[in-house]
């Protein structure tokens, strides 16, 4: 029992230790993220999915930054 005690401790720090490195990473990656380069990205995925033989009908939000609406025709 003692052996199962030391084993979920280990891994209880184990846990600790992935969630600090994961919140590090978080902060690091939220600093450069901006509006403008989260507007980019909206560009480039809607002219991805434009792209792509499955797509049939984008709507593009009527808001300032409104996502794309994605339609298919197919009854499928």
């Amino acid at each position: 029992m003692e052996f199962v005690l030391l084993k979920e401790k280990q891994e209880a720090n184990r846990k600790s230790i992935e969630a600090g490195g994961i919140h590090n990473f978080q902060q690091i990656v939220s600093q450069g993220i901006s509006p403008q380069l989260l507007e980019w990205k909206g560009i480039e995925a809607t002219l991805k999915v434009a792209e792509s033989p499955n797509t049939k009908v984008i709507i593009i939000g009527s808001s300032k930054d409104g996502l794309p609406m994605i339609f298919n025709s197919d009854k499928n």
